[in-house]
């Protein structure tokens, strides 16, 4: 199953990872520092992806998931070889052109992508899906694990 980073207006369900709101402990303060940090590094992305190739900023209702992933897995992969290109042959933009929203300094203009193949083989198994993914307990449980994960690698 795949997980979404998403912000505060988003359900509690199984694959959203939503910040916690008005966080106190230190944990949780850290947690939405990785959260918010790692939402904003894909916003980021998409940005300089939607700037550069027409075909992902336009809607991809009436194609297949496995055509939009092709696609996406494309222009990330043209868009690494002009990053590269452009790095040996000295050739300067303004990076400024292809971002969105508030800059935080990374410098990180390379995109990565992954996905799934984890479609379910029929009705009853797409049923099982959607209830895993609407499980409210599931939503909390993945992010106390998060919380825990982040705390013990970067925390104290």
């Amino acid at each position: 199953m795949a997980y979404y980073l998403t912000d505060g207006i988003y359900p509690e369900w199984s694959t959203f990872v939503k910040p916690i709101a008005q966080p106190q402990e230190p944990k949780a303060r850290l947690f939405c520092d990785h959260q918010s940090f790692a939402r904003k590094e894909v916003e980021r992305a998409f940005g300089v992806l939607q700037a550069r190739f027409a075909i992902v900023r336009n809607p991809a209702l009436t194609m297949d998931k496995q055509k939009i992933g092709n696609i996406m897995k494309a222009c990330i992969i043209l868009h690494n070889m002009i990053v590269e290109d452009e790095r040996n042959s000295g050739t300067q933009y303004n990076e400024s052109e292809f971002q969105q929203g508030g800059d935080d300094g990374s410098g990180s203009s390379q995109t990565y992508v992954t996905s799934s193949e984890d479609l379910p083989s029929n009705v009853h198994n797409l049923m099982a899906n959607r209830a895993d993914i609407h499980d409210q307990q599931k939503h909390h449980e993945l992010k106390a694990d998060l919380v825990e994960h982040i705390w013990n690698k970067f925390g104290s």
